[in-house]
C-alpha cells in the first residue's frame, strides 16, 4: 500500500487527454444527433418520471445547454410535458406523454441501453493514443520503490523494469508458487497517472457499456457538477486509475467477445477493452477450458496491429484500440504451450525461479515480523537442514506465508500466543506437504 501510495500520490489528470474531452455546449460538439439524444433522454423519462433538467443532466452526464433545445423539440412533438416547479425549487419537472412512453418502449425494442450518454468510437480511439501504456515511463529508481519492501532478486527487476517501459506484451512462466502473480500484479502501479474512461462508446447507432466498477475506480474528488459548469472535461467520460483485469483459469474464448443481454438487449464490452490503458494478466496460462492454443492465437493479430475487431449481432464487424500491458502468466512450460513463431510476438519473456537461501531467509524475517511472531534461530536452522532437503531444497516466495500461518492456526487452535517452535513447525510442514507415504 505505502508503494502504491508513493508512486500516486502525484497523479493528475493528463493535460494531453484534457484537450480532447473537453466540456460540450452544444449538442454538435457532443458527436450525437438529436434523434438518438431525444430516445436516451425518453428512456430515462420511462425509468423514473418527473425529473428536473439537472436531474436528466445528471443521469444523462450531459451539459443542461445540450438538453434543453432537445426537451423543447420533444415538448413541441407532445412527447414531454412539463408537471410544474420541483418543491426544491431546482426548476420544472417534466414527464412522459402518452405518445412519448410509446417512443420510449419503441428505443428500448432497440436497444435497451439507459445510461450516461456515450462517446463516438472514434473520439474514443484518439483518447486511448493519448493515454496509451506506451507513453508511460518507468525508471530503475520507480521499480525499485515499488518493491522496496519485496524480497524480489535484482537480475528480475532489471528484466520487469524494460518490460514494462516498453509498453508491450511479456510472457512470465516459472514453478508454482515463485511468485509471479504477485509481482504481476503490482506492475500497473508503474503505470502513471490516471486515465479517462467512458461511460459507453457509441458503434453506428449501438451503444457498447465500457465503465465497470470492479476495474474502473475514480480518483477520489473528481466529481463535478454536469449542469452548472462552463468549464471542465465531459462529464460523459470520469477519471479513474488505470485499471487492472486479471483472469485466469475461468477465462473462455466468448469473454474476449462482446457480450449482449437478450433480455435487456444491451451491450457489455470485453475484459481487454475494459483494460484499455491499464494492464491485463492472462494468469494460469494453459489451464483454461478452452485450447490454449486457440487462446493464443486470438491475440495475435491485436498485439501487431494494436487493434481488436469486434463484431455486433447485425454481422457489423469494427475496430477498437488495443491498449494495455498485456501479461501472460503459466507455471507451465511455455514451449508446450505456445510455438516460436507466437513466442517471438511477445516482446519479453521473463523466467520466475526458486529463492536461494539467503534471500529466502530474509523473506521469512520479514513475513514473521508481519506475522508478529518471533523468529527463532534454532527452528529455522531445523527447517533448512531437515526439512526443506526432504523437499528437495526447493524454496518458494510462497512458502513462509503459508506455513508461519499455520503455525499460528496451531497456536491458536492451543490456546497460546502464535510462536515458532519445533512442535509448530513439524505440524504445519505435515500440514502443508503432500507426503504420499502417509497415504495408503
Amino acid at each position: 500500500m505505502e508503494a502504491e501510495l508513493l508512486i500516486t500520490e502525484n497523479w493528475e489528470a493528463p493535460p494531453a487527454a484534457v484537450e480532447l474531452i473537453s466540456r460540450p455546449h452544444t449538442l454538435d460538439e457532443t458527436g450525437l444527433d438529436h434523434f438518438f439524444v431525444a430516445d436516451l433522454l425518453q428512456k430515462h423519462l420511462n425509468l423514473v418520471s418527473n425529473q428536473t433538467l439537472q436531474q436528466l443532466s445528471r443521469h444523462m452526464a450531459l451539459p443542461g445547454a445540450v438538453l434543453e433545445p432537445v426537451l423543447h423539440l420533444l415538448r413541441r412533438e407532445a412527447k414531454v410535458e412539463s408537471r410544474g416547479a420541483d418543491l426544491s425549487g431546482s426548476g420544472l419537472r417534466y414527464a412522459l406523454t402518452d405518445r412519448g412512453r410509446a417512443a420510449a418502449l419503441d428505443a428500448l425494442s432497440r436497444d435497451g441501453y439507459c445510461g450516461p450518454a456515450p462517446v463516438l468510437l472514434a473520439d474514443y480511439e484518439l483518447l486511448v493514443r493519448r493515454q496509451s501504456v506506451s507513453r508511460c515511463v518507468v525508471t530503475e529508481e520507480g521499480i525499485h520503490r515499488l518493491f522496496r519492501n519485496t524480497v524480489v532478486e535484482e537480475s528480475l527487476l532489471n528484466q520487469l523494469g524494460p518490460a514494462v517501459h516498453s509498453g508491450r506484451a511479456m510472457f512470465i512462466y516459472g514453478p508454482a508458487g515463485s511468485g509471479k502473480s504477485y509481482i504481476s500484479r503490482q506492475l500497473v502501479k508503474l503505470l502513471a497517472g490516471p486515465v479517462y474512461v467512458p461511460y459507453s462508446i457509441l458503434v453506428g447507432d449501438t451503444v457498447i457499456s465500457l465503465f465497470d466498477p470492479e476495474f474502473h475506480h475514480p480518483v477520489h474528488g473528481e466529481e463535478q457538477d454536469p449542469v452548472h459548469l462552463t468549464n471542465g472535461h465531459d462529464p460523459r467520460y470520469t477519471l479513474c486509475h488505470r485499471p487492472e483485469v486479471t483472469t485466469g483459469g475461468e477465462l473462455t474464448l466468448d469473454m474476449l467477445d462482446l457480450k449482449f443481454d437478450e433480455q435487456r438487449k444491451q451491450y457489455q464490452a470485453p475484459i481487454q477493452l475494459k483494460a484499455s490503458n491499464g494492464m491485463l494478466l492472462i494468469d494460469d496460462l494453459g489451464r483454461q477450458r478452452v485450447s490454449h492454443m486457440d487462446l493464443l492465437n486470438r491475440w495475435i493479430v491485436p498485439m501487431e496491429e494494436k487493434r481488436d475487431f469486434l463484431n455486433l449481432r447485425a454481422g457489423q464487424h469494427f475496430a477498437v484500440p488495443f491498449d494495455m500491458l498485456l501479461i501472460f502468466s503459466t507455471n507451465l512450460n511455455p514451449l508446450e504451450l505456445a510455438d516460436e513463431a507466437f513466442l517471438r510476438r511477445i516482446g519479453h519473456k521473463i523466467g520466475f525461479k526458486t529463492l536461494e537461501p539467503e534471500p529466502y531467509l530474509r523473506l521469512w524475517q520479514q513475513v514473521c515480523q508481519e506475522m508478529e511472531i518471533e523468529d527463532d534461530p534454532e527452528v529455522t536452522r531445523l527447517m533448512m537442514t531437515e526439512l526443506y532437503p526432504s523437499q528437495d531444497n526447493i524454496l518458494l516466495p510462497c512458502h513462509p506465508r503459508d506455513l508461519l500461518g499455520l503455525v499460528r492456526d496451531y497456536c491458536r487452535y492451543r490456546g497460546v500466543p502464535p510462536r515458532l517452535s519445533e512442535e509448530s513447525i513439524r505440524w504445519a510442514w505435515k500440514n502443508y506437504f503432500v507426503h504420499m507415504d502417509n497415504v495408503g
